[in-house]
């Protein structure tokens, strides 16, 4: 076994990173590791950058061409047609880009249609291998929306301002271009609407009176003012009629069928409730989860009272007797996080961009709510701030797959709606490429849309397989199989390593290994029956680190557990983590130097349980040499394998390494179960739903009430419910 790797030892050397040091390429002694410098950084620092160089020189650009333009005479000489002119190609192209677009991209458009209009490139792919592509169509409108955010809007508010000829107050007309402005670059789709209404109420209700239009500033401000007010009325009345539908309402317990009839004879005091809470912006929150509303108190956009930032805890900020102990963790959410922690930067550097081309198939605002669900995890995306190309979010964990609420999630996010069919009591069916009438008016009954089914973005595929039931098929060949890549990666380690020859000549290791080279027992099974001194001590020095490798997973995994397996498991993981007690007085020549645990038995540990996985897909390549040390190369420099506590866990996951692998000890139904957990990088297919923004703000408001004033403990509390018209499991 000594002599497996001794005609192909290459100039790579093998000595592995400190893990409590950052460096940008975490590589030491010649060995070439996945870079785990944190990108996101820089990529920010250089986006920033040329953003600023490229507003500069816009904004000069703007400004001479507009006031070359304010001292001709076009904006008086050219009135009122100039104005007309303005008004209308702003109403069209915010129709255009804001409503014809987004309901063209949508996964069913306008609620007719099966499938979208404008279909992206990925759309027919059930799973994309590279980046998502450019559409012509995002081209148009991206440069439709440039010229709507930079020339359109401009030219409208010098145009009012000039043909106002000073009838309202300066101080008005000044927070009239202020308001105006501002709101044409953070928030363009709320502003055509009260557009064509100032214009319209102008142009033909009051056309009668006499300088009319010089009025049309008061109008356009009081409108967008409120606008936004008339959205929320609506958002909050198509909640609560989703909600409180008498055929899909959930009928939790009995005070939920006690007070659904009589909550009937009080709607005139839902309405008023309504109107008041849009006004003052509180949200409506359904009294522990009945039909009966209550107003809320006034929440910002960021409406979230506390703060639910999962704490990193890893071998960095915790006490070493937790990092020795072998027990099972209890907890799993905290390893979790760093997943939904790389899905925040991914969306950092793609997200303002994505919504730009609209990609997300509708109109974002600032509070709206939306879900990004997947097959491996779900999480919420809350927008803050949008406006200009820059986008401020929030992204909060949902579920992992394998949870009860992530698989009713997925079920009722990914339900086939071209599969529906029938038009009320009738069998009908429905034309070609639309939906059923009945699918449509369940659609319309949804506090919740899916707007895109295929999104692209960075993240990674978790895989996780119970390591009990894997070593338990064949019972004993294949532990012996890892015990015997573990003794091969322990060879690998130590014949690659910088300070091989270093090894061989120290004194305690050469008095350790006499016995070994002197004693008739052990039996050389070189080939080449090879007598020189020097391959004798390597021999002798590769055998006694495999028994040292092989004395310390024996020794943590004794008497452990009743099961072999589980036994077997149990050494296996604290040998993975790093946790080594060398037990046997014949082994503690290995002191003499620690990098002979940390730089060879310690990954050797970690590389043959991988090379365990890759045994049942490619078996033939175990018994060539020269195969398996290709393959260890190969997945030295690309595969990150550690311990999920360990700080380079988390670096490796946040500097995008395309493969990781780590084994977790977790307590899972009353008994201990160890998961290798394969993460693999790879642009996610992910389906973005937009919710009831004022739906996930009533909600959060009632469970608010229940945890603060009620005292509600109780997991199974009135405002969790299995109702799915509002996306509740």
């Amino acid at each position: 076994m000594a002599l497996s790797f001794r005609y192909i030892i290459s100039s790579s050397k093998c000595v592995q990173s400190d893990v409590n040091q950052e460096t940008e390429s975490e590589t030491k002694d010649g060995e070439v590791t996945p870079c785990l410098k944190d990108p996101l950084p820089d990529e920010l620092r250089a986006i920033l950058l040329n953003r600023i160089r490229s507003d500069v020189v816009i904004s000069l650009l703007v400004l001479l061409l507009f006031f070359a333009l304010h001292c001709t005479s076009i904006f008086t000489a050219a009135q009122p047609f100039l104005q007309t002119v303005i008004c209308i190609m702003c109403i069209i192209f915010g129709v255009i880009n804001h409503y014809l677009y987004m309901e063209l991209r949508k996964n069913t458009p306008w609620r007719i249609f099966a499938r979208p209009i404008l279909r992206a490139h990925e759309f027919a792919e059930f799973e994309s291998s590279v980046a998502a592509k450019l559409m012509y169509f995002e081209i148009i409108h991206f440069y439709m929306l440039a010229i709507e955010r930079n020339v359109l809007y401009p030219l409208l508010v010098i145009s009012t301002i000039t043909s106002n000829k000073w009838t309202l107050h300066p101080y008005f007309i000044a927070l009239f271009a202020l308001r105006i402005l501002r709101s044409a670059f953070s928030q363009p789709q709320l502003m055509f609407l009260p557009l064509a209404f100032s214009f319209l109420l102008t142009k033909a209700d009051l056309a009668k009176y006499s300088d009319i239009d010089r009025y049309f500033p008061l109008f356009f401000y009081m409108v967008t003012l409120v606008w936004p007010k008339l959205l929320e009325f609506s958002l909050k009345i198509n909640f609560i009629l989703a909600y409180i539908a008498p055929w899909q309402i959930s009928w939790g317990s009995a005070f939920h069928a006690f007070a659904q009839p009589f909550s009937v004879p009080h709607t005139a005091l839902l309405c008023i409730q309504t109107m008041l809470s849009s006004i003052i912006s509180a949200p409506l929150n359904p009294f522990l989860g009945s039909s009966f509303f209550l107003t809320s108190y006034v929440r910002p956009v960021k409406f979230w009272e506390k703060d639910y930032n999962t704490r990193r805890v890893d071998h960095s900020n915790t006490r070493l007797i937790s990092q020795i102990d072998r027990g099972p963790m209890m907890d799993d959410s905290n390893l979790n996080a760093v997943f939904y922690e790389h899905l925040t930067r991914s969306l950092q550097s793609s997200l303002a961009g994505d919504i730009l081309l609209g990609r997300w198939s509708t109109a974002v605002q600032p509070g709206d709510c939306f879900i990004l669900a997947s097959y491996y995890l779900n999480c919420l995306v809350h927008i803050i701030e949008i406006g200009n190309g820059f986008v401020t979010f929030q992204l909060r964990g949902l579920e992992f797959r394998g949870t009860y609420c992530h698989q009713r999630e997925v079920e009722a996010i990914s339900e086939d709606v071209e599969k529906g069919m029938g038009c009320c009591c009738c069998s009908l069916g429905s034309f070609p490429g639309m939906l059923s009438f009945n699918t449509a008016w369940i659609l319309r009954w949804l506090a919740w849309e899916v707007v895109t089914a295929k999104y692209i973005v960075d993240g990674y595929s978790i895989t996780d397989n119970s390591a009990v039931n894997l070593l338990q098929v064949g019972v004993h060949e294949l532990r012996r199989l890892l015990v015997t890549l573990y003794v091969k990666s322990i060879i690998f380690y130590v014949l690659n390593s910088s300070k091989f020859v270093q090894w061989i000549r120290l004194p305690s290791i050469l008095y350790a290994i006499r016995p070994i080279e002197i004693n008739n027992r052990y039996v050389d099974l070189d080939p080449m029956n090879a007598e020189e001194t020097s391959t004798n001590r390597i021999n002798a020095f590769c055998f006694a680190l495999s028994v040292v490798g092989r004395r310390a997973l024996a020794a943590a995994a004794h008497n452990r557990h009743a099961n072999a397996a589980e036994s077997f498991l149990y050494g296996l993981h604290a040998l993975f983590k790093g946790d080594f007690r060398i037990t046997c007085q014949r082994d503690e020549w290995v002191f003499a130097d620690m990098d002979l645990l940390r730089c060879v038995i310690a990954p050797a540990v970690r590389m043959a349980l991988k090379l365990h996985q890759d045994h049942f897909t490619a078996g033939d390549d175990f018994d060539d040499d020269i195969l398996l040390y290709e393959r260890i190369t190969h997945h030295l420099t690309r595969l990150f394998i550690s311990h999920e506590h360990d700080p380079a866990w988390r670096r490796a996951i946040i500097a995008n390494t395309p493969s990781l692998l780590a084994l977790r000890h977790i307590y899972d139904d009353g008994q201990d179960d160890y998961k290798i957990i394969m993460l693999n990088k790879m642009h996610l297919n992910m389906r973005v739903i937009k919710l009831n923004r004022e739906c996930v703000r009533a909600f959060w408001a009632g469970q608010q009430q229940e945890l603060i004033f009620l005292r509600n403990r109780n997991p199974e509390r009135g405002s969790i419910q299995n109702a799915r018209q509002v996306l509740r499991y």
